[in-house]
């Protein structure tokens, strides 16, 4: 094949490719993205793709999962916040469905309760309506099921009286 626009042969932009995606799982789309920006033609990019998941260095699946078990256990997020995210890099839905049973029920229920918590804990609000509006916007934001915010909303306001 020809060699590309930033003179980057396609052995070497799928060497870079294949490093990229070494060193830390990647969505189809992420590097689409990067192999676009170092100038390759859609025929290289298509066969760069194709090398790619031949030889196990892209694999949607993998990268949902990782990122779903990643996104709950360090930053704390929902279930509706790690979809929302998986489908802005256009995973798809059975991919999804894999990476959410990476979420243990018990350990999303635990991170919820201590996120709630502390959150509730750190507003200090004295009118209790903002307070509240300000819990569960940050709750929804961190994906979290609003029957479940509820709860946990009237739980504290319970045990604050």
């Amino acid at each position: 094949m020809k060699e590309q626009q930033q003179g980057l042969s396609v052995e070497e932009a799928m060497k870079k490719a294949a490093y990229f995606c070494s060193y830390q799982e990647r969505c189809h789309k992420e590097v689409l993205n990067k192999l676009k920006n170092l100038g390759m033609f859609q025929q290289a990019i298509d066969h760069i793709m194709v090398y790619l998941i031949e030889n196990n260095y892209l694999n949607e699946e993998r990268f949902a999962r990782s990122f779903a078990r990643g996104k709950h256990r360090m930053s704390h997020w929902g279930k509706n916040r790690i979809v929302q995210e998986l489908k802005l890099r256009d995973i798809s839905d059975y991919a999804i469905k894999k990476a959410l049973k990476e979420v243990e029920e018990e350990n999303y229920e635990e991170h919820f309760h201590q996120v709630a918590e502390k959150k509730w804990q750190t507003l200090n609000d004295s009118i209790l309506n903002n307070k509240k509006r300000k819990f569960m916007d940050y709750l929804i934001r961190k994906g979290y099921e609003y029957d479940l915010i509820i709860k946990k909303l009237n739980e504290l306001i319970k045990n604050e009286l």
